[in-house]
């Protein structure tokens, strides 16, 4: 699974950061990006709530 996050549709909401802590970082302003891919297997679950409880669906989650 990889996982992306479109910059220009984030808006600092912070829920996938907190769902997802160990794959969704936050810069100094707030805003996510993922640093490493493939996404471990073990935080499968918790990526795809991240990408859900994003409102304005800024989180890309396809398959490896």
């Amino acid at each position: 699974m990889r996982v992306t996050v479109d910059a220009a549709k984030c808006r600092g909401y912070t829920a996938c950061a907190a769902l997802c802590p160990d794959v969704y970082q936050l810069d100094e302003d707030g805003f996510a990006y993922v640093e490493d891919e493939p996404v471990p297997t073990e935080f499968e679950d918790s990526v795809l709530a991240g990408a859900d409880s994003c409102p304005e669906r800024a989180i890309i989650v396809t398959d490896a």
